[in-house]
């Protein structure tokens, strides 16, 4: 079996023919005329007209049959057959085609449209141009790649060869693109906010830092859709926001957390977390349905049905009622014995009372199907959420729960200033004892905040959602997913 180093060698020599020969195997431009769904589309039109037309596309497969040469063209929109005969194209136009043309290079058709004998819509060529010359052979078309691991790495060759993934692409495009419209249908305004702060708010997480030269000052990427600045916007006199952007947290990875994602916010004045669980409800019905036209999912061992009654999750009882664990009266040693008494493994580092009943949570989450809402949750656990009116010690705050984890988090917006210094304070202290993951103290959105932000909903979600629809590792629904360099290239 040739290795891939000769079988390029080949393809080399056949790139060097091709120029000897006078040709360009890299030109700018192509003449087509017709897209190839198109083309498939008018066939009966265009075959009527017995005019010629130019499609182009990637070889894909070609069979040679004496006289004869037949090609599978794709161009993105879809894919057709192409014949190229002898007595048509003339023996040295013929012969070239078959000297230097391999299955992976860019070629572009003239000819008309026939049927086949089989029926297969087909053009045949009166002439052909190489439009790029390919230097390594496709995967095998049946078995493609097989290692996952490649098949992330070399993405673009995934999608080319296997229709699911690149399916996936297509969804994803839909999927946001459904958020967005019927965030619009419903009045808000599309806004962008910074991703290099000089400090990160709006969740807990570990942020990347980077060097800004022309300040010289150390800044963050964002760690969320821009809560904080969105918040301003709202003190600005704006009723209805949202912005669909990159997000980056500087965190372990597994099947449900990546460091570099796409998540959506919206902020919503004169609304709280009661109206926001309804608009949330109404948007997750949405875009499955424009998404994936179903409301039932199977996700891991849970079986989803988004059309269900949504319940209502009480977080502290919840718990306990998984644990044993009264976290609003249980001390840290107390959680602690119930972790261990789980069997939970934590990270120690900088942990905390509020990493200890956020660890209880994660392991009681994972016993609920959903769909739902997890409300009531301890203000320790939300430095940016409004006290419940019926125990200050729980917020309005509400997370979509399904098929056992949250997917997307969303409260009543904390906008007394005095409650937001001190709850940014103790979040501090918790940093200052080495909680990397606890919220930095902004005096600047505290300084908004005593001009006045009216009372506001505020919800988020990221691409997690997207991959447990899709019933698939986070990783594998990013188009480009970010790894490790390969070593000795």
């Amino acid at each position: 079996m040739s290795t891939i180093n000769e079988l390029k060698k080949v393809r080399l020599e056949k790139l060097r023919k091709i120029e000897s020969a006078g040709i360009n195997p890299y030109p700018a431009t192509c003449k087509r005329t017709h897209a190839i769904a198109e083309a498939l589309a008018d066939f009966a039109k265009l075959k009527k007209s017995e005019k010629e037309i130019t499609v182009a596309g990637r070889i894909m497969a070609q069979r040679g049959h004496g006289a004869m040469i037949f090609l599978d063209l794709n161009d993105g929109s879809g894919k057709i057959q192409a014949l190229l005969k002898k007595d048509k194209l003339g023996e040295k136009g013929f012969k070239l085609f078959g000297d230097v043309f391999d299955i992976g290079d860019f070629v572009e058709i003239k000819g008309e449209l026939f049927l086949t004998k089989a029926g297969e819509k087909t053009v045949e060529a009166s002439d052909y141009k190489m439009l790029t010359k390919s230097l390594l052979p496709l995967p095998e078309k049946w078995h493609g790649l097989q290692d996952i691991e490649e098949k992330l790495r070399k993405r673009y060759l995934d999608i080319l060869l296997n229709s699911e993934t690149r399916q996936m692409v297509e969804k994803r495009a839909i999927f946001w693109n459904a958020i967005r419209e019927f965030l619009l249908d419903r009045g808000f305004l599309e806004v962008e906010t910074p991703i290099l702060e000089n400090t990160t708010g709006g969740a807990d997480a570990r942020p990347f830092i980077t060097h800004h030269n022309a300040l010289d000052i150390d800044v963050y990427l964002r760690i969320s859709g821009g809560e904080l600045w969105q918040k301003r916007l709202m003190a600005a006199g704006f009723a209805k926001i949202f912005e669909i952007g990159r997000v980056f947290r500087n965190e372990g990875m597994d099947a449900e957390h990546l460091q570099d994602y796409t998540a959506m916010e919206f902020y919503w004045a004169y609304a709280d977390y009661e109206q926001g669980m309804k608009l949330v409800e109404e948007m997750y019905k949405y875009v499955a349905k424009k998404t994936f036209n179903a409301l039932k999912f199977k996700i891991g061992e849970h079986n989803v049905d988004l059309a269900k009654k949504w319940e209502k999750y009480d977080y502290c009882s919840t718990v306990q009622k998984h644990t044993g664990a009264d976290i609003l009266q249980a001390s840290l040693p107390d959680i602690e014995k119930a972790l261990k008494k789980l069997g939970i493994e934590y990270d120690k580092n900088g942990f905390n009372r509020t990493r200890a009943i956020d660890n209880l949570w994660k392991y009681c989450r994972k016993q609920i199907t959903g769909p739902g809402f997890l409300i009531n949750v301890p203000v320790v656990l939300s430095p940016l959420a409004k006290r419940s009116d019926k125990n200050p010690d729980l917020t309005q705050r509400f997370q979509v729960i399904l098929a056992g984890s949250e997917m997307g988090n969303g409260y009543s917006e904390l906008n007394n200033p005095l409650d937001q210094a001190a709850r940014f304070a103790e979040q501090q202290k918790l940093r200052d004892k080495g909680d990397e993951e606890a919220q930095m103290y902004d005096r600047d959105f505290v300084e908004m905040l005593e001009y006045g932000m009216p009372p506001t909903c505020g919800f988020g979600l990221s691409e997690r959602l997207f991959s447990f629809l899709m019933n698939k590792p986070a990783r594998e629904c990013q188009i480009f997913p970010l790894m490790r360099p390969k070593e000795n290239r």
